[in-house]
């Protein structure tokens, strides 16, 4: 019993950061109907960003909550200035082509992002300072720190405050809008180009504060870091609905507990296995994920 509750514990740590990603997946794809995947890259140069700040403020362990808290909203901010730029320069100006010149550039995107970083870390692993390990909830069989819970807290903080942005505010009015008929918004005095920089800055920040956490709760990171779980983030992103705030949510803290469980009670070499043949057997019985609803596609 105490094994399934320690699982359940990482489970719900992995799921809330899964779920920060999947976010901005189906944000963008909502929005321009673009599978960004550059992504999981923007996560990762999020992860180096807080890991930037940790170094520069000399943080080698224990409590240092103002730095941690620091690293957060750099590294958000990092990835928010970085997914602007990468949507201004590789995607607006092909809103009118093709969608396989979107996808073929957001690839592109992505190899520059990892080559990049790879290059300039000389391919290296970097390590977080252990800062969670210092105060414990509960320990023995069942370990629960205090730095865990407040990942998770802000997690859920996060996707809280996304969830009110769309649907308390103008812009997050006006992104709904634009995403269920682009040309209408543009009718209705929309400014289309502004509103999708911004839903990537709002995507992007989001998988920043991910990567900075991911490298807090994992401490190792890495320039490759971002393939994996971006495709795992992806995944959550589709089997929730891809499109579907709530439902991606709940997909991300669930394939979160789908690794935890795969990984503890069969292999870890088996996870990824486990992961997809889920999605491929809920696909198989509804296409468009568990909370998806059918829609009509456009050009």
């Amino acid at each position: 019993m105490s094994e399934f509750v320690q699982y359940l514990v990482n489970g719900l740590t992995i799921g809330a950061f899964l779920a920060l990603i999947a976010l901005g997946y189906s944000m963008i794809y909502g929005v321009v109907r673009l599978i960004n995947f550059a992504h999981g890259d923007v996560f990762m140069i999020g992860a180096f960003a807080g890991y930037g700040v940790l170094t520069t403020l000399g943080v080698t362990g224990g409590s240092a909550w103002p730095a941690l808290l620091a690293a957060v909203v750099v590294g958000a901010l990092t990835t928010g200035v970085v997914g602007t730029g990468i949507a201004r320069a590789a995607y607006v100006p092909l809103l009118s082509s093709p969608r396989l010149a979107l996808l073929i550039s957001a690839i592109g995107v992505s190899l520059a992002l990892e080559e990049g970083v790879k290059d300039l870390t000389h391919a290296r692993f970097k390590s977080y300072p252990g800062v969670l390990d210092g105060g414990r909830i509960f320990s023995g069989t069942v370990r629960v720190t205090y730095g865990q819970l407040a990942l998770v807290l802000l997690s859920v903080a996060l996707m809280a405050g996304l969830w009110l942005f769309v649907t308390r505010t103008v812009t997050g009015t006006a992104m709904r809008a634009l995403a269920m008929d682009r040309d209408a918004a543009r009718l209705q005095g929309i400014n289309v180009e502004r509103l999708i920089l911004v839903t990537f800055f709002v995507g992007s920040m989001l998988a920043g504060a991910a990567g900075v956490m991911y490298g807090l709760y994992y401490v190792q990171i890495s320039f490759g870091m971002g393939f994996l779980i971006g495709l795992r983030a992806f995944t959550a992103a589709v089997l929730g609905g891809i499109g579907n705030l709530p439902g991606t949510m709940v997909a991300g803290v669930c394939i979160g507990l789908v690794q935890s469980f795969a990984a503890g009670y069969v292999s870890s070499r088996w996870t990824d296995v486990i992961i997809f043949g889920l999605l491929i057997a809920v696909l198989a019985l509804r296409p468009t994920g568990l909370f998806g609803e059918r829609v009509v596609e456009r050009a």
